[in-house]
């Protein structure tokens, strides 16, 4: 009884519905005029459109389970090992750093804007080592590593990477002065819309969303953000508001005539959970305990992915750069 009980409470906190099932037993839906009730109440949405995407694509026989394969398995990994570090590392780095604060901000909507602006520096921040140290990579390469996209990409996370990137963007918030309740609120709305433009081409085909486009990130712009084509490498870090992407030079569009091709630049054993989870620590392992000398083993943790020793380097850097001279010296074939 323990182990289906065990089940039954997973599913319902994995799907959010705990909360709805609470308010209708007991006929007091009181809890929906708080924070807490509402972000509760909409946490199904995510998962609601996880199975909505999965209907839709079998539907038009679409469905193809090694697409959701190797993120499933994640999130059942992540969920019995991690899953309530990253809110430690959030209520410890408050206690540690708000009192070194620069400024004093309180939970108005004015410093919501400033909080939100601040919150997407810290976020591109985060977002950039991770695509720039090697040691993040580790980290990060996991939610790269699915080769479509699709609402489960959005659980496909290593479990130390969540408590590494809110010790760095709730520092900085706090540092620069983000009221906890609004660092909270912000954190919900960034960590919903991160979420959604997970969406997969069966729900929404065309990710631009209109005028949004020109506004906000799209999902049209994380799809070129987990796309493994040396135009798209290493762009589109923000989450929602696309300002620290314009002011570093790092926004990138989606072209038409250079569709997707999603995963990682690693040759990799396709469907094989292991690879996916830990395979990128075993390259930097590698590459480390060939490296000749001390200084070297420690720059390949620090360096960018495909800094190599011998100065054979394929850092994400150099490929677009030959990409793009390549690309200049012949004319692109667009794709009708």
């Amino acid at each position: 009884m323990d182990f289906f009980q065990t089940i039954y409470d997973e599913f319902l906190s994995f799907f959010g519905v705990g909360s709805w099932l609470k308010m209708f037993q007991s006929g007091d839906y009181s809890a929906l005029l708080t924070w807490e009730g509402i972000r509760s109440a909409m946490s199904p949405l995510i998962p609601l459109l996880l199975i909505i995407e999965i209907i839709r694509a079998a539907f038009y026989k679409r469905f193809k389970i090694e697409n959701y394969k190797i993120s499933l398995l994640i999130i059942v990994f992540n969920r019995f090992i991690g899953r309530y570090l990253s809110f430690a590392m959030v209520a410890l780095c408050i206690g540690l750093f708000e009192k070194y604060a620069i400024i004093t901000t309180t939970p108005t909507w004015y410093w919501f804007l400033y909080g939100y602006v601040v919150w997407e520096l810290a976020h591109f921040v985060y977002h950039y080592l991770g695509h720039k140290v090697r040691l993040f990579w580790c980290l990060h390469s996991t939610h790269h590593a699915p080769e479509d996209m699709n609402l489960s990409v959005t659980y496909a996370h290593f479990f130390l990477e969540a408590p590494y990137a809110d010790i760095i963007r709730t520092t900085i918030c706090i540092l620069l002065g983000v009221n906890p309740v609004l660092l909270f609120l912000i954190m919900f709305i960034d960590g919903t819309w991160g979420a959604l433009i997970h969406i997969g081409e069966n729900v929404l085909k065309d990710g631009r969303l209109g005028f949004l486009h020109k506004i906000i990130l799209t999902p049209s712009h994380h799809r070129v953000h987990h796309a493994k084509n040396p135009l798209y490498m290493d762009t589109n870090f923000c989450n929602l508001l696309n300002i620290w992407d314009h002011v570093f030079g790092t926004l990138q569009h989606e072209k038409k005539e250079v569709p997707m091709e999603y995963g990682i630049t690693r040759e990799m054993k396709r469907g094989n959970f292991w690879d996916v989870y830990f395979g990128e620590f075993y390259a930097l392992a590698k590459d480390m305990r060939k490296a000749p000398g001390l200084k070297n083993k420690l720059l390949y943790i620090i360096m960018p992915p495909g800094w190599n020793h011998t100065g054979d380097h394929k850092t994400a850097k150099i490929v677009k750069k030959e990409f793009m001279e390549t690309t200049d010296a012949q004319p692109v074939v667009h794709i009708s």
